[in-house]
């Protein structure tokens, strides 16, 4: 089964919104996985306009699943992953100032900085995935540099998925028989939600894990948080 690691960057944004500490992120995070979810994946920014720093670290210790922390490899980053050890880290290619992930790696480009950055990762025992597009050129690469997965970047499939989903679901289909035929593992993310997850994760065979935050806790305002992360546990089952 697919595991679903629930990215938590909003219940802090909501925090911080108002100062204080409502609501409780450490709290929040202890219920999702009371609820079913298989990980927490967090994604602190330079300038912790969500997730700080601080909460990485406190994270640590109340993490019993799946710890996945996403971002770009600052030597800030880089110190605090080493310090907490999560069990996955999802190198992406942000600049500090992006409001959300919008691309994945050039690994052409890229490919010896991510090599390098993968060396050191591994040597501290942490998993890495990095987050790509669909283009085999970057698929291909992403093998070379070492990674244990890739997150495929799922926005184009969202936005396509209304208006023609067979076509927008082959590019991924054939991204994943690239990568598990390369001995990568498959992630994915971005856009996924409760209306097009299913059809997703039913023709990409070899997903191991989705992480998905925006949509999961703007549905939860409507259906709950327990019952939420119920519907999309369902929805991943095969």
């Amino acid at each position: 089964m697919t595991k679903l690691s629930v990215n938590i960057n909003k219940i802090a944004t909501l925090r911080n919104s108002r100062g204080g500490n409502i609501p409780d992120v450490l709290k929040v995070a202890i219920d999702i996985q009371n609820f079913g979810a298989d990980g927490i994946t967090v994604h602190p920014r330079p300038d912790e306009r969500h997730i700080r720093y601080s909460d990485v670290r406190e994270l640590q210790a109340i993490i019993k699943t799946e710890f996945n922390i996403e971002g770009y490899p600052s030597k800030e980053f880089l110190k605090l992953v080493k310090q907490v050890k999560p069990h996955q880290v999802t190198l992406v290619p942000d600049p500090p100032e992006a409001l959300t992930s919008n691309a994945g790696w050039d690994t052409v480009k890229n490919k010896t900085f991510l090599q390098d950055i993968i060396a050191e990762l591994k040597e501290e025992g942490i998993r890495t995935s990095i987050f790509v597009d669909t283009n085999p050129d970057n698929i291909i690469n992403a093998s070379d540099t070492n990674t244990d997965r890739i997150e495929l970047y799922t926005e184009p499939y969202a936005l396509m998925y209304n208006t023609n989903r067979q076509k927008a679901i082959d590019p991924f289909v054939e991204a994943a028989t690239l990568a598990n035929k390369a001995g990568l593992k498959i992630n994915a993310g971005h856009d996924l939600n409760l209306e097009n997850l299913k059809f997703f994760s039913q023709h990409i065979p070899f997903l191991a894990e989705v992480s998905i935050g925006h949509a999961l806790i703007s549905e939860a305002l409507y259906y709950g948080l327990e019952k939420t992360i119920a519907l999309y546990k369902n929805l991943l089952a095969k």
